[in-house]
């Protein structure tokens, strides 16, 4: 099949769709299929990226609110090169205005909504959840819900990548919504990256003894993760026992955070790791990640710490919960502090080492794809 994926979450710069992109690059071919990324971007090119992948960038302005990112507006010229494309099956990756250009696009291939973002959750229910229950907040944000069934009518699945977002979607009427759960890069965590002098040289950083415990906080510094809360559920816990937090990221919010650490010597902040050996050591080397974001759709790199067989610290709802399941981490309430620093507490005292598994993204995309031929050939039949 030739798929081509209408990205507007895609940005050279970015985070986990961006991992995501990547492996899609590289797994689809090897699976027989020809991959086409449609991303907008600053100027018009094609971006060869080896025998049936590329990324075909179209000019687009830079998104106001994180200008790493652009988004699509201009329906014309996206459906022009959906015509030059002529793909067996489309994906729209993002549920925002790409969903309505897909979905409007008059082209005749099968076309899915993949879920790589739960705005809801990351936004409406975090600005108005301490003050209003959810159905209140879904009513007021009514118009975003009849988007997402009008959109979904239009498309033959919206793929979500955790159960609890598939129910949400399922009971506000959205159609035609499935579940297949993402992975990790295969080869690349393991529990034998540890490395004990990594781990003495991190602890050391946060002026700790290798007798402490040593915690990993990384994601984009973007308000929706919760750093601040994660930092603070952190100091709470560092009260009592000898625990470091080293956190890699970047984004808008690193003067807040910086702010937030106010000087604790014992959390540091420091620059996201590229090299994927060096952070697979890193991952493997600590003794727990903790998370803050309620609104993960999957949460790539708590897969990630569980392929490296360190437990992680989540919270009880969204994409992240899925790998604290079957003993490999501890849940707290979502968005409570005294319950993040009490769940680090625990950890941090009992040092589970869990067993090490994940699924891959290559089951991933072998799920996904063979998803999409079926769809293909019913199409095909019927026409």
């Amino acid at each position: 099949m030739k798929i081509v994926d209408v990205c507007a979450f895609y940005s050279p710069r970015g985070g986990g769709v961006r991992t995501y992109v990547e492996q899609k690059l590289r797994i689809g071919p090897q699976l027989g299929h020809e991959i086409v990324i449609v991303a907008p971007g600053d100027e018009d090119a094609v971006i060869e990226r080896g025998p049936g992948a590329r990324i075909v960038q179209i000019r687009s302005p830079r998104f106001p609110l994180d200008r790493k990112y652009w988004y699509f507006n201009e329906a014309e010229r996206l459906h022009a090169v959906l015509d030059a494309e002529a793909p067996d099956f489309i994906e729209a990756t993002s549920p925002w205005r790409s969903a309505s250009l897909v979905a409007s696009w008059p082209g005749s291939a099968p076309r899915s909504l993949v879920m790589h973002a739960d705005p809801l959750s990351a936004y409406a229910y975090r600005w108005f959840g301490p003050i209003f229950s959810r159905e209140t907040i879904d009513r007021q944000f009514s118009m975003f819900w009849e988007h997402l069934r009008r959109n979904s009518r239009s498309f033959d699945h919206v793929v979500c990548a955790n159960a609890d977002l598939s129910r949400r979607l399922r009971e506000g009427d959205v159609a035609n919504t499935i579940t297949i759960p993402m992975g990790v890069e295969p080869g690349c965590f393991s529990s034998r990256h540890r490395d004990s002098a990594l781990r003495a040289r991190l602890l050391e950083a946060c002026e700790l003894p290798e007798s402490a415990a040593l915690f990993l906080a990384i994601g984009r510094l973007a308000p929706e993760k919760r750093w601040p809360m994660v930092i603070d559920a952190m100091s709470a816990a560092g009260r009592d026992l000898p625990i470091g937090l080293v956190m890699l990221g970047e984004g808008r919010e690193r003067r807040t955070i910086l702010r937030r650490i106010a000087g604790n010597p014992h959390i540091r902040l420091l620059a996201p790791e590229s090299d994927r050996a060096v952070f697979a050591r890193i991952l493997a080397s600590a003794d727990a990640l903790v998370h803050g974001c309620e609104a993960e759709t999957f949460c790539m790199v708590a897969a990630e710490a569980r392929a490296s067989g360190i437990p992680v610290v989540v919270p009880d709802a969204g994409g992240a919960l899925d790998h604290a399941r079957g003993g490999a981490g501890r849940a707290y309430a979502a968005c409570d502090p005294s319950a993040a620093a009490e769940a680090i507490r625990e950890i941090a005292t009992t040092r589970p080492r869990p067993l090490a598994s994940a699924r891959t993204m290559d089951q991933h995309f072998e799920d996904l794809f063979a998803v999409y031929a079926a769809t293909v050939r019913t199409a095909r039949r019927a026409a």
